[in-house]
């Protein structure tokens, strides 16, 4: 085995293994989660709108 044969074998484990990332990625079973996170930097916003209003009422 010599250098050729590991740098083939190193290509195709990355292939393998870029293609189980999309496919988890894009799978329909993780859309909720991926949804939720991509809010997440508008919670922050939320959360202090919220406590501004608490803030005033007082």
């Amino acid at each position: 085995m010599d250098i050729n044969d590991l740098r083939a074998l190193a290509t195709v484990f990355t292939t393998v293994a870029f293609g189980a990332v999309c496919f988890w990625a894009y799978s329909g079973k993780n859309k909720q989660r991926f949804d939720e996170a991509a809010n997440l930097p508008f919670a922050d916003e939320l959360d202090a709108e919220q406590e501004r209003i608490k803030g005033e009422q007082e």
